[in-house]
């Protein structure tokens, strides 16, 4: 066992999991409440924008370095992936999909993951496991938005609009996962982190310029607490707590937030803001998990 992982009778890395998994399972609520005055790419970009620059303070407080400009051109292209297709994506979809529903329809990671790892050159292949669990989670995906599809409303057509912006999202999440793990180099993962999101919030906030976003923003103190939270939880001390577990956790273990993230958010959204989550709902839930779970199965 690396020397990294920390002893069995220590609570601090679970600690920092568990944190990741309330924290981050929370911030698809808040994305919703924000939304009520805060248009899309204008509240990442605020989120992130601050986020970053908030942890380069701190870490240079610390005395710690930031990575240099020769890495800026690769942290923005990250950025771009994981933050404006990533995070804009999953927004711009809560405008039409309800919270809970956007969180399992993030699970469906995986399946772009494997499926643009198989694309890129040394990649690995798609073998008849992968196959057929990308099959059984997109069978998932249309249980979940037949319906939608065949009745043909103006609701409908943004419900199926706000379904492909999370898959967009998904897609770019892994797009930007695949280029880190072959351009860049682990050094500091906090200071990368912070540049990434200082890059991401100007992309997104410019964005927003550009989409006419500006003039819409209104903050109330319902919507103001939403993206505080957003901005100082669910990114600086969320992403703080998700390295040090991985520093002392196997990556196998961290990586199961991906299935705690969904039930918080489904539980809050409907008690919360009273979000539906029928029948249908839940079988097509169970059925992506099931393609997500023979995807991701390993010996």
């Amino acid at each position: 066992m690396s020397s990294t992982r920390s002893p069995s009778n220590s609570s601090a890395p679970w600690i920092a999991w568990a944190a990741i998994c309330v924290i981050w399972g929370t911030t698809y609520l808040a994305i919703k409440i924000a939304l009520d005055t805060v248009p899309p790419f204008t509240m990442g970009g605020l989120r992130y924008a601050f986020a970053g620059t908030a942890l380069a303070v701190i870490l240079r407080a610390l005395g710690h370095r930031l990575p240099p400009p020769s890495h800026w051109r690769r942290l923005s292209i990250i950025s771009f992936f994981m933050l404006v297709l990533g995070n804009g994506g999953v927004v711009w979809g809560e405008q039409f999909v309800p919270s809970g529903l956007t969180a399992v329809l993030i699970a469906t990671s995986p399946f772009w993951m494997v499926g643009v790892d198989a694309m890129v050159s040394g990649g690995r292949q798609l073998h008849a496991r992968q196959w057929a669990g990308l099959t059984i989670g997109f069978a998932g995906i249309v249980i979940l938005v037949w319906p939608d599809i065949v009745s043909g409303g103006a609701g409908g057509r943004g419900f199926i609009a706000g379904v492909i912006s999370v898959q967009v999202a998904c897609a770019g999440w892994a797009v930007g996962s695949a280029y880190t793990r072959r351009h860049v180099v682990a050094e500091d993962v906090l200071g990368s982190a912070a540049l990434q999101m200082v890059f991401g919030g100007i992309l997104m906030l410019l964005l927003g310029g550009v989409l006419g976003e500006w003039p819409r923003l209104g903050l109330n103190a319902r919507t103001g607490l939403a993206l505080t939270y957003l901005s100082i939880a669910g990114s600086v001390v969320a992403f703080a707590a998700y390295s040090y577990a991985l520093r002392h956790l196997d990556v196998a273990i961290v990586s199961l937030y991906t299935y705690v993230n969904p039930v918080i958010a489904v539980a809050l959204g409907t008690i919360v803001l009273g979000e539906p989550f029928n029948a249908r709902m839940i079988v097509a839930a169970a059925v992506i998990v099931a393609g997500v779970v023979v995807v991701g199965k390993r010996r």
